[in-house]
């Protein structure tokens, strides 16, 4: 199985793990304990006409602030909160990457790093992409290091050289854990009050299913 590693954009039409830490990965894996559908949209209008017409939770952010008139943010503390049928969402860069990706996607993080490989080994047939989501098309450590913890659940298979690096780079958990804290990412949520989230982003393997981004929508695979 080859394995590479992309940022922003996606050329597998095999399967692919979109990775956003910092948080749409880590808040919808959290959110699909409590949604039995989830929409992720691009633009903010959109999001909002369609919460009215499913009468759904809605959620999102803008460089990392909550969106006024939004129901929550894109926290994965506070998305454990909400329950509903429907939750749709809106984010800077995660919900924006899932548009342009061909394969089969899956959504991966360090909370389901475990589970997402697993499922992802299950899934492929010849290539396994891991799509770093950055931040406004540029490179974002925190992504680089969570796309390296779920590779190094991915045993045997064939890695890029950028998959082999972020293998590599991921391996120290309190050097990956300082790194990400101290991120240009982390460093703006902390100026929003929004720090506890990154320390919730970079718990390990703590859910075992897996997003998975079909048809237009998020559900639950185990």
């Amino acid at each position: 199985m080859k394995v590479s590693l992309s940022l922003d954009s996606s050329y597998s039409e095999d399967v692919a793990i979109m990775v956003d830490v910092l948080r749409a990965s880590t808040t919808i894996t959290v959110a699909m304990e409590n949604f039995k559908k989830i929409i992720p949209v691009k633009g903010v209008e959109e999001a909002k006409n369609l919460a009215k017409d499913y009468n759904a939770v809605l959620a999102g952010e803008r460089r990392g602030a909550p969106i006024e008139g939004f129901d929550t943010g894109n926290s994965p503390r506070e998305i454990s909160n909400c329950r509903g049928n429907v939750l749709v969402i809106t984010t800077s860069n995660g919900t924006r990457i899932m548009e342009g990706i061909k394969a089969k996607i899956l959504i991966g993080s360090f909370v389901n790093a475990k589970a997402v490989a697993r499922e992802a080994l299950n899934m492929a047939e010849s290539h396994l992409e891991i799509v770093m989501a950055g931040v406004e098309g540029r490179f974002a450590i925190e992504d680089y290091l969570g796309a390296g913890e779920i590779i190094s659940h991915l045993t045997g298979q064939k890695l890029d050289e950028t998959a082999l690096g972020a293998l590599m780079a991921s391996k120290d958990n309190l050097l990956v854990n300082k790194a990400v804290q101290n991120s240009r990412s982390a460093r703006r949520l902390g100026e929003l009050g929004l720090s506890e989230d990154v320390d919730f982003c970079l718990k390990r393997n703590i859910y075992d299913h897996v997003p998975v981004y079909e048809n237009g929508s998020i559900s639950g695979r185990d």
